[in-house]
């Protein structure tokens, strides 16, 4: 059985906007709402990036049951770990247990703002790796002090935990990145439907296998193809060009400049456009596949949120339900 998500993606919305979509996507039936952490959009277009962390806390007051998960904040620069674990344990009080905190290692779009550069890769293997450990020991409560080749703590608690630990989730893409993440989270997180990472992570993880995995797919929803089609193109032409180079691009002038010749048909191409539900089923079969547990799709446009999430009470869930139920 695959259960089904909501993106509240803050490029492309405000604080409140996402506030109200959240109350409305639980209205509709989605069991999860993930939020992107970012610093930028990933184009000028897009035109929106609040902070997630207090956007959270008012989506745990404003919700009653949908759960909820950063998708995903990175350890690695603008957020020191500590301060990552202390805000997850407040959001997880304030959605009474509905929070699982959702880590990756991060985008240079959203990292360098800070002015520290942006790592090689290995070097954010090597940080992400201690920045977990870091939050492991403070959400298993009392005093931490941590001494790393990246980190340092010194004598930190956490004074308000959750009754139930935090569950963490990690952003993983191959077998390097499931051998560093899987043994210190409980949660795979994937952006491809790839059928080898389930089975590799839960030979790895500390969860109870198999271990709960969430995959995002971006649609764009709209009774009018073309429309979709414009709308994809101008706001998700940046999709097209794969996370090893997108982590490494600085921001939405580099997203524009790399993606200038990614046409309309190759955007429409990776993400369905229009009201086919039919091609929709079809895009979430490969996760189904894979052994995902949970879907989270994206809705692209902002000011398209409410139509979208009406047509997914009435006919998108109902879609997706009886398929892979």
């Amino acid at each position: 059985m695959t259960r089904f998500g909501y993106t509240l993606m803050c490029e492309q919305s405000d604080p409140r906007a996402l506030v109200r979509h959240a109350v409305d996507a639980e209205r509709a039936g989605f069991e999860l709402a993930v939020m992107s952490d970012h610093f930028n959009p990933w184009l000028d277009e897009q035109g929106h990036s609040p902070n997630a962390w207090p956007t959270l806390g008012a989506v745990a007051q404003a919700t009653e049951s949908i759960e909820l998960m950063t998708y995903v904040t990175s350890p690695v620069a603008r957020y020191h770990p500590a301060v990552i674990a202390q805000q997850a344990a407040t959001v997880g009080l304030l959605s009474e247990g509905r929070f699982t905190l959702g880590l990756g290692s991060g985008e240079n779009l959203n990292e360098h703002v800070i002015g520290a550069g942006w790592p090689p890769v290995n070097v954010r293997h090597e940080r992400f790796v201690e920045a977990l450990d870091i939050i492991n020991a403070l959400f298993d409560g009392g005093y931490v002090n941590y001494v790393g080749d990246h980190y340092r703590v010194d004598s930190a608690k956490l004074w308000d935990l959750p009754d139930a630990r935090v569950p963490i989730g990690v952003a993983v893409s191959g077998q390097q990145s499931i051998e560093a993440g899987a043994p210190r989270a409980d949660v795979m997180i994937a952006v491809e439907p790839d059928p080898e990472l389930g089975p590799a992570f839960d030979a790895h993880t500390r969860a109870t296998a198999p271990a709960r995995k969430v995959g995002q797919l971006p649609i764009c929803w709209d009774r009018d193809v073309d429309a979709a089609r414009t709308r994809a193109h101008e706001q998700f032409r940046w999709f097209a060009g794969g996370w090893k180079v997108n982590a490494e691009l600085p921001g939405p002038s580099a997203f524009a400049g790399a993606t200038q010749f990614v046409r309309p048909d190759d955007v429409a191409e990776q993400i369905p456009c229009g009201d086919d539900l039919g091609a929709i089923v079809d895009a979430v079969r490969p996760f189904a596949k894979a052994g995902f547990t949970d879907v989270a799709l994206v809705q692209i446009g902002g000011e398209h949120q409410d139509a979208f999430l009406a047509a997914a009470e009435a006919e998108l869930l109902p879609e997706l339900r009886q398929h892979f139920s």
